[in-house]
């Protein structure tokens, strides 16, 4: 009992304490309150379809079409078999949403720190360090659950990483495994690539150190045991693997067969995404500094101007009543960074930095080298279009780097480093006892370097910034110079208040140091203290942006749309047809997904050729397009502001025969033949199909008739009649992995029409045509799945009976 209150009981207070903190930070889930995220209201609205589906018959559909005319529901949370790493990741986030994320942040950055044997007091500062980091609290203000998700899981990589480089082979491979299977999970697979970049960091900072410690057999055993494990990990998560990458050739992340753009102009050819996209959120190289000082560049685009505004003031001057200045305040940009948007600084902590600057002159070896080599990679590429020629070699030289946008995301590396820089740093200060001259000088160069640079900041800060907005030029020509300098003296207000917190912060830490040098304080003190410091900094700053204001009623996030007179009047039609809602933007909402099969959505990842339809049509107010999606409704907005949904008496219906072809040379052919195209009459077929048309002239048979006679997501079946070989078109997206056509019960091959639809040869006579989604994926994955996980089982029972053999062994001699 004595050993376990030793070595166990303060681990479990740990969790508890993070258990506690988490709720405490996200308190309204204790009264039964949600978060309200807007990527999460969307995506409420995308995946209703297929949830009501699950309850009503408990069974899961791969295929919806309540989003984009139809597709799959991969990255709509379907549910596979034999997925058993995702139930171990259930059960860690046992604590209401998004408290679990910050749990998972917590406790996966405290195994990386036991694993670099730091005392549990310091791995709990750095924890707390590392999870209220405001970029990660941010993201789950914003709903990016999935980006969340993954990152918690980086430290707990690391940790099976660093253990087996140390030795521990079978421990170091268990938890790189399951971990590595964890981080899969998540489902992110941008964040989980930056993990890799730094993962390759570490390994080629242990291969220099093996090289010249002569340790190249262990490095090679540690890097095959963590292959291997990494191998069995993908196992573990095949199906969402091979599923994701199955979707992700066919959306918008895969390669266009396109070569020309909507206005005629050659098309990039690229198998990703083109530079100007991935690189549209890029870090300026200034804004960096607000990873110290949150209001650097103003905050966050929509932050507040300062309470005694000088804007504000000068609005007055210009004879603008009080409610309408202060209205016209909220419409003016006090962020004067470079990026479009940003929903808050990726602020790290003036004490994490400093802390961390501190650790750069105590830590020794290839972890200070994997360190500062993992913060420029991240830094650099974050700067995106910032730092051209570094973003254009890894885009352009760099497996997989152009399949992901907003570069300035990697800055999570810089959110992971740093605290752990500044934990191990604290760990070296504490206990080198041998060092005490190098330790007072590494702190007062810390606080020199740091206090130094912000008071020049401070007092030249006019003279060093310009605090201009790309978009001052517009304000100048609408409103007038002085309100733009107004604007530009606010900015210097922010930037002075919170350049002068970070500074009294980057003081009080230095001296909480300086103090246990002069022995003044003992060490639990000193930790204490800055545990307390970290808290009120990074918590201040995070309560800017995610606090109790953004919970609302659970209700209003379990259904976050509410029927208006156009849904009240479509769902009293109750055939299988499409909806059009222009009035909630259809390329970029999920709320008509929520009641109706929709013609839109809201995805990261749309279907490509969807994408495509919308760009050269839709998007250009052609909507005779919508004819042969069998769109019956069109929302639009009243007179009064109020949705309205206007029948499309044009419809093509759910399936029809046609009277010509047109043959397609190529994709760019195929949808150009769209424009002004009869579709009730004509398909546009692209030549590769042409040995599937009935007859190089069809016979017109005016007596034919095809209807839908049954309707499941995955299972749709039609009765046909016509007296001669007649071609089918249906309103329905053609998706070639996991479709399959049968004419009375015996499989035939089906065809793509006008670009984007199926069609299907049918034969003279009486016909049940039948379309069932049976992707194979599934069944491939989900075999693989079921034997990595047997076989991981297998490993570790293997391995602990090896463990456990030695101990006896060792025990008899």
């Amino acid at each position: 009992m004595q050993r376990f209150f030793k070595d166990y009981l303060p681990h479990l207070v740990v969790l508890l304490l993070f258990a506690l903190a988490s709720l405490v930070y996200f308190s309204p889930v204790l009264q039964g309150k949600k978060i309200y995220q807007g990527d999460i209201v969307q995506y409420t609205g995308m995946a209703k379809k297929q949830n009501d589906y699950r309850a009503a018959t408990g069974e899961e559909t791969y295929w919806t079409d309540a989003a984009f005319g139809g597709m799959p529901t991969y990255q709509l949370g379907a549910k596979y078999p034999h997925n058993y790493i995702k139930s171990l990741d259930l059960t860690l986030r046992f604590l209401p949403r998004p408290a679990d994320y910050l749990f998972l942040y917590f406790l996966s950055f405290y195994i990386l720190m036991l694993v670099f044997k730091i005392d549990y007091k310091l791995a709990f500062l750095g924890a707390l360090a590392f999870g209220f980091s405001t970029y990660l609290i941010i993201i789950l203000g914003v709903g990016h659950n999935a980006k969340a998700h993954a990152i918690a899981y980086m430290p707990l990589v690391l940790s099976g990483i660093i253990l087996t480089f140390r030795g521990k082979y079978l421990y170091g491979f268990l938890l790189t495994t399951i971990a590595m299977g964890l981080e899969l999970v998540a489902n992110h697979f941008q964040m989980t690539y930056y993990l890799l970049l730094l993962v390759l960091v570490i390994g080629i900072a242990y291969l220099i150190d093996a090289i010249k410690k002569k340790q190249l057999v262990h490095f090679g055993k540690s890097v095959a045991l963590m292959t291997l494990g990494v191998l069995i990990a993908i196992g573990l998560n095949a199906t969402n693997i091979l599923a994701t990458k199955e979707y992700a050739d066919a959306s918008t992340r895969g390669k266009s067969e396109l070569s020309i753009n909507p206005d005629g102009t050659p098309k990039e050819s690229s198998s990703g995404l083109g530079y100007d996209y991935i690189t549209e959120y890029s870090y300026g190289k200034l804004e960096s500094l607000n990873l110290f000082i949150p209001n650097f560049m103003g905050g966050g685009s929509g932050d507040p101007f300062p309470e005694e505004s000088a804007a504000y003031e000068e609005l007055l001057k210009m004879g603008a009543p009080a409610n309408e200045a202060a209205d016209i305040l909220t419409q003016l940009p006090v962020y004067w960074g470079d990026q479009p948007i940003v929903a808050a600084p990726a602020y790290i902590g003036a004490v994490v930095i400093f802390l961390a600057l501190l650790g750069i002159f105590l830590v020794r070896g290839r972890f200070r080298w994997w360190i500062i080599a993992g913060f420029l990679l991240s830094l650099t590429l974050s700067w995106g279009k910032n730092f051209d020629f570094l973003t254009q070699f890894f885009v352009d030289y760099v497996p997989l780097y152009d399949k992901f946008r907003a570069v300035s995301s990697i800055q999570v590396l810089i959110e992971l480093i740093l605290p752990v820089l500044a934990v191990v740093g604290l760990h070296q200060f504490f206990n080198a006892f041998e060092r005490t001259g190098e330790k007072k000088k590494a702190l007062m160069y810390s606080a020199g370097i740091l206090g130094g640079l912000t008071l020049i900041f401070i007092i030249a800060k006019s003279s060093l910034f310009e605090f201009t907005s790309p978009y001052d030029h517009l304000i100048r020509e609408q409103l007038g110079t002085p309100l733009v300098d107004a604007i530009k003296e606010d900015r210097m207000t922010l930037f002075t208040a919170d350049a002068i917190r970070s500074l009294i912060f980057v003081l009080l830490s230095a001296a909480v140091l300086w103090f246990f040098l002069k022995e003044k304080l003992k060490v639990n003190a000193a930790i204490a203290l800055l545990a307390v410091l970290i808290l009120v900094d990074l918590v201040g700053v995070d309560r800017r942006y995610v606090n109790n204001d953004d919970f609302v009623q659970a209700r209003l996030v379990d259904e976050p749309f509410q029927q208006n007179g156009a849904d009240i009047q479509i769902l009293k039609d109750d055939g299988h047809f499409r909806v059009y809602d222009v009035a909630s933007n259809a390329f970029n909402s999920g709320r008509a997904s929520y009641f109706h099969n929709a013609l839109g959505g809201y995805h990261a990842a749309k279907p490509g050729r969807i994408q495509d339809i919308d760009e050269f049509y839709l998007s250009k107010g052609d909507i005779g397009i919508l004819n042969m999606f069998n769109v019956r409704y069109i929302i639009g907005q009243g007179q009064n502001g109020g949705a309205v949904a206007q029948k499309n008496p044009f419809a093509n219906g759910n399936a029809w025969f046609v009277e010509n072809v047109i043959l397609a040379e190529n994709a760019d052919e195929e949808i150009l033949l769209l424009d002004s195209l009869d579709s009730k009459r004509t398909a546009v077929i692209h030549k590769d199909f042409a040995n599937e048309l009935p007859a190089k002239k069809i016979a017109r048979d005016s007596t034919a008739s095809i209807e839908l006679v049954s309707y499941k997501p995955d299972h749709l079946v039609y009765e046909a009649s016509t007296k001669s070989a007649q071609l089918a078109i249906f309103s329905e997206v053609y998706y070639p992995k996991g479709w399959n056509a049968y004419i009375n019960n015996e499989p035939v091959d089906h065809l793509r029409a006008n670009y984007v639809l199926r069609a299907i040869k049918v034969p003279a006579g009486n016909n049940k045509i039948e379309f069932k989604f049976e992707p194979r994926v599934i069944q491939t994955g989900s075999t693989i799945s079921m034997v990595s996980s047997i076989l991981l089982i297998l490993i570790v029972l293997g391995g602990l009976f090896a463990v456990f053999r030695n101990k006896k062994n060792e025990a008899v001699e």
